[in-house]
């Protein structure tokens, strides 16, 4: 390879590459969360600061009722935060309406909840391909790529299985594979195995962990699992609401 004079264009493009590279893929800047209640104002998030870089994992955990779903809504906008910013992939959410969020949210974002939420007349394939489809992908791509990536999480003997004939660990599969199946940059998961037996559960975040870092996607993570907090690469606690260190 021939060397890049200093000064160059393609010395240049390189920096620019090398910022974007080292930039944080998800930050998040003084988030406050104030909902009603009994005419007064509950302030459930406080100053929540959050950077994450490309491949990287951080469980957040916290007392039931502390803020952490809410905080994982705002990360992932499904919630505008009362004031704060937050941008992934470079793109400030706060200042997207609700039909570029709504683009943004389908093509760099994705989301594993505790319940699968998958469409139960529709096959494991079909699931998978939704965010696709969504996305004007054409059905042929769709389902090749949803095929690929059902394969890819150990369910190729299951692709035209409703999920009524799936169990628990593989309808958890089918919603990863839905998550991931469009590229985004950022996954959102909040309990993902809070349903599932201790076996799949350790599947299931083996799983998780091995796609973030394959595919250089960074995963936040909302859990009550000790086990698997200790697995992220940080584990933040969510404390009157604000983040602080394990």
């Amino acid at each position: 390879m021939s060397a890049v004079a200093p000064g160059s264009s393609r010395d240049g493009v390189a920096l620019v590459e090398a910022v974007a590279a080292s930039a944080p893929v998800l930050a998040a800047r003084g988030i406050r969360k104030e909902f009603p209640s009994g005419g007064a104002r509950l302030e459930v998030l406080r100053h929540v600061d959050l950077d994450l870089a490309a491949g990287e994992t951080v469980s957040v955990v916290g007392e039931s009722g502390a803020g952490k779903s809410t905080l994982l809504q705002i990360l992932g906008g499904l919630d505008r935060p009362t004031s704060g910013e937050v941008a992934v992939a470079g793109m400030r959410l706060d200042q997207l309406d609700d039909t570029r969020l709504s683009r943004v949210r389908n093509r760099v974002i994705g989301f594993v909840f505790q319940f699968h939420h998958l469409l139960m007349e529709f096959s494991a394939l079909e699931n998978a391909m939704m965010p696709l489809l969504i996305a004007g992908v054409s059905r042929r791509e769709a389902r090749e790529r949803a095929r690929a990536t059902l394969q890819r999480v150990g369910l190729a003997p299951r692709l035209e299985h409703k999920p009524r004939a799936l169990s628990g660990g593989e309808q958890q599969r089918v919603a990863v594979a839905r998550a991931i199946v469009h590229g985004p940059r950022v996954i959102l998961a909040d309990e993902p195995s809070g349903n599932l037996d201790a076996r799949n559960s350790a599947l299931l975040h083996a799983l998780l962990f091995e796609l973030a870092r394959e595919r250089g996607m960074a995963f936040v993570v909302v859990t009550h699992n000790r086990d698997l907090a200790a697995e992220t690469d940080r584990c933040v606690a969510l404390e009157d609401g604000v983040l602080r260190a394990v």
